[in-house]
């Protein structure tokens, strides 16, 4: 994003505040079909960032959902019910069959038990109508079923009239840093499909498969996703099992388009380190695999000064706790009071996984931009003190 377009973010929205670039992700997935070269559909995992599940739905094939929060978001925004996935460890059967009351078949469900199994045959059978499901494989886990459990769900539903099974569903886990592995999961996945077929008898026409790609968040880390994707690209385009690969994943297609901006509010020098606090913090930005600051994050400094009065800095946010360290030891040029730090490859995970309610400090707002439509405000900044205490 140009300069122009972050200082006007900042003088109208003020900080914190998330910032996302609609059209870097787009731009993403489009790199990510070129490079994948027709070989898997993609879905989008909205956990990653709900606020831009909406735009997501226009470019991906398909949008996972694992909460009924996340289903309300989607139901709010207009997505297709043929977009949605409808997943989730948990699944109340009260919450999944009015999910199945308003769109039954239009959606497709992941199995995680045979409890969540029985409440979508309970519901197709009373209803005569016909649902796709998703059994989800275990990677030893809490998550999903076991080979033994899968085999047998796609037995009973061989004959079925109402439950069809339309794939395996798998995922073991995010920021993969060895390629090595995501080739040999898919591998393994490969043999274990033709497997399954040859066992029940059942073709599984679809592996929705979550490689974990990794985003490299930090200046030393190399950004390997291309290249890894261009091998899945060639390790799916050999695999035996001939159904259809849809590629989840949240991170790695959002995180290059989202910004966190924080304010500069006091600086200090304590026993010759210099300190800044800043008006966010690690309530509201996180980097997976950050810790206490140790790591530096892609970042700039608005305004940027060209002075040449440099000293190192250690950014601190704005909670009481000594482990709120953005950074440690950077060497800026003349910080000052109100300069703004922007944070990058915060697409991802930054929006929600923080401790939003600690101290009640506010919630930042939430921005999209793309040259197109301008600046869409998704959120204004909100306080969160009521929600720390008995409302009135």
């Amino acid at each position: 994003m140009h300069v122009e377009q972050m200082d006007e973010t900042i003088r109208r929205y003020g900080t914190p505040t998330y910032l996302f670039d609609t059209d870097i992700a787009a731009a993403t997935v489009q790199a990510f079909r070129q490079a994948l070269d027709g070989q898997a559909d993609l879905c989008y995992a909205m956990k990653a960032n709900p606020f831009l599940a909406q735009i997501m739905a226009a470019w991906v094939d398909r949008i996972e959902v694992c909460s009924m929060g996340e289903f309300y978001i989607c139901q709010e925004a207009g997505i297709p019910p043929e977009k949605l996935l409808i997943s989730g460890v948990r699944k109340d059967k009260e919450a999944l069959w009015e999910v199945l009351d308003l769109y039954g078949g239009k959606c497709g469900y992941t199995v995680e038990s045979l409890k969540q199994y029985a409440y979508l045959k309970e519901w197709s059978n009373r209803h005569a109508q016909k649902l796709s499901i998703y059994l989800r494989l275990s990677s030893g886990n809490q998550f999903g079923m076991d080979e033994d459990t899968v085999a047998e769900i796609l037995e009973m539903e061989c004959n079925s009239s109402y439950l069809q099974v339309m794939g395996i569903h798998y995922f073991s886990g995010t920021q993969k840093k060895s390629r090595k592995k995501i080739l040999e999961e898919l591998q393994r996945l490969d043999a274990l499909l033709c497997d399954l077929e040859q066992r029940t008898g059942s073709e599984v026409p679809v592996l929705e498969y979550g490689p974990g790609l990794t985003v490299p968040y930090f200046e030393d880390q190399v950004d390997e996703r291309w290249d890894t994707l261009k091998a899945t690209a060639q390790t799916m385009e050999t695999m035996q099992w001939k159904g259809r690969v849809v590629l989840e994943m949240g991170r790695a297609l959002v995180a290059d388009a989202g910004y966190y901006l924080t304010r500069v509010k006091d600086t200090k020098c304590t026993d010759g380190t210099n300190y800044c606090i800043v008006d966010g913090g690690m309530h509201q930005m996180h980097y997976d695999g950050q810790i206490c600051g140790i790591y530096r994050p892609h970042f700039r400094i608005r305004p940027q000064s060209d002075r040449g009065i440099l000293r190192k800095w250690t950014v601190c946010g704005s909670l009481c706790t000594g482990n709120d360290i953005l950074m440690r030891d950077v060497e800026l040029d003349d910080l000052a009071l109100e300069n703004v730090f922007v944070f990058e490859r915060t697409g991802a995970y930054a929006v929600t996984e923080g401790m939003a309610l600690f101290l009640s400090h506010e919630l930042p707002g939430v921005v999209l931009y793309s040259q197109k439509d301008g600046w869409t405000l998704m959120r204004s900044q909100q306080q969160t003190y009521e929600w720390n205490m008995k409302r009135r």
